[in-house]
């Protein structure tokens, strides 16, 4: 068996592209529109994965875009997206400052939640340990659901 993506439907292309990658730094690798089954697939991947996602069509997220308006809610019982990031306070501090909540801080140095423009939860993890404990992350309180 081999994990092949995850795949989450989105309710505006730009919106999420900007979150994705112009804010997370995701790279798209791939992207299809079915005029038959009225969608847009929209292939994303980690830039440490960008190649492999390419060559292999795995280890990818997939923003499905339906064309035909629907409203999603609560993610459709998804659970979330985890991301191994280099740096847990410099992720959240950008996502911050593009107004992003910041759901869960990483008061610990280790991990954080926030949620995409259409209410997906993502986790941060810090790669190789948590980051020392530091300010204004410790005493952040929690924000909303995740």
């Amino acid at each position: 068996m081999r994990y092949l993506h995850s795949a989450i439907r989105i309710s505006d292309i730009d919106e999420s592209l900007n979150f994705f990658c112009g804010i997370l730094g995701m790279i798209e690798v791939g992207r299809r529109d079915s005029e038959k089954g009225r969608y847009t697939n929209i292939k994303l991947a980690a830039p440490e994965d960008a190649d492999h996602a390419r060559a292999t069509n795995t280890l990818h997220i997939e923003l499905t875009y339906n064309w035909d308006a629907e409203t999603y809610s609560g993610g459709r019982n998804f659970g979330h997206l985890a991301f191994g990031v280099d740096d847990i306070y410099d992720v959240c501090q950008r996502l911050m400052d593009s107004g992003t909540v910041i759901n869960r801080p990483p008061r610990d140095g280790r991990m954080a939640f926030v949620k995409t423009p259409d209410g997906i939860s993502l986790e941060l993890l810090q790669k190789d340990g948590a980051l020392p404990i530091k300010e204004p992350w410790a005493s952040m309180p929690n924000t909303g659901s995740w």
